[in-house]
């Protein structure tokens, strides 16, 4: 195999994250054993490698700058990095366990990766294509499961990744639903909203008072644009430039989708696809530097 050469501060990097998943997987795998064997279901599959290194190498390839799998794995990971994996398995093998790390990536999530609510908070969506609009009668890997939908970008075809997000740009609670689901719709809110409180801004999409009292009785103030068609509404003077500053969510969904590479259009299947959405969301809570805002500099603090 070809030896290519790479900075060594990429091994540190896949140590931390290493380190971190595997005090995680400790702890769960037994549980995790417990209940799939009481509920009568098959472990997961055993090999030469552990859970631990799997979803590691999983997590890594989000922060790797790779754009494909199959190289990263066969040169970075069986070459560069062949020292950190003794117990390597084959390219093919490797892609057949990835699928059962899904429920051990999203208890993890739940439980490592998610930020704290600090009274500040922004909510999103944004798309998630599975596939090049040209090509939506020819895909059947997502047939009945994605929806066509149109954005401020233009029409697609997939999902829609919903966020809530702190204004350290932590992210704080995700959704995913059909591309065609309304930003409003009150199962989305309610997942999004469960461990929030303080002050919610959002778009003009998220404009509607029955929303708007619902939320105020969770102790919840969501805060929005108005449309130009909407009479002017009085509004407190940091919630104006707290309002300004929701484009901080925007950017969390650039850094999501363009370092962590949340969206491609190769998916060979649904699992695969939510192996990949939830690695990278995993992946970016692993970034040393994340979009935020300095609320104490702005004299903001209170708010």
């Amino acid at each position: 195999m070809e030896q290519l050469n790479y900075d060594e501060s990429l091994k540190d990097v896949l140590l931390s994250i290493f380190c971190d998943i595997d005090d995680f997987c400790k702890g769960f795998e037994e549980y995790w054993h417990t209940i799939l064997v009481t509920d009568g279901k098959s472990v997961m599959p055993r090999c030469a490698m552990s859970l631990a290194e799997i979803m590691s190498i999983v997590v890594f390839f989000h922060l790797s700058n790779q754009r494909c799998f199959k190289w990263y794995y066969n040169n970075l990971i069986c070459g560069f990095m062949k020292d950190c994996f003794p117990k390597r398995l084959s390219y093919n093998r490797f892609v057949e366990l990835m699928q059962s790390t899904i429920v051990p990536l999203l208890v993890y999530i739940m439980g490592n990766s998610l930020g704290k609510c600090s009274g500040i908070s922004f909510i999103d969506s944004t798309s998630i294509d599975v596939c090049h609009n040209k090509r939506i009668s020819r895909n059947k890997v997502f047939e009945d499961i994605a929806r066509i939908s149109k954005t401020t970008s233009g029409w697609f075809y997939g999902f829609k990744l919903h966020l809530t997000i702190n204004d350290k740009g932590e992210i704080l609670s995700f959704f995913l639903t059909p591309g065609n689901t309304d930003d409003r719709n009150e199962k989305v809110i309610a997942a999004l909203t469960k461990n929030i409180f303080g002050k919610l801004f959002g778009d003009k999409g998220y404009i509607s008072k029955k929303l708007v009292e619902k939320l105020l009785q969770n102790n919840i103030q969501l805060i929005t644009g108005i449309r130009k068609n909407m009479k002017s509404k009085i509004a407190d003077m940091a919630d104006k430039v707290l309002l300004r500053k929701r484009s901080i969510i925007e950017t969390v969904n650039d850094f999501l989708k363009n370092i962590c590479q949340i969206e491609h259009t190769r998916h060979r299947s649904p699992i695969n696809f939510m192996v990949n959405l939830l690695a990278g969301l995993v992946a970016y809570s692993f970034l040393p530097k994340k979009p935020s805002l300095n609320i104490r500099g702005a004299g903001l603090v209170g708010v």
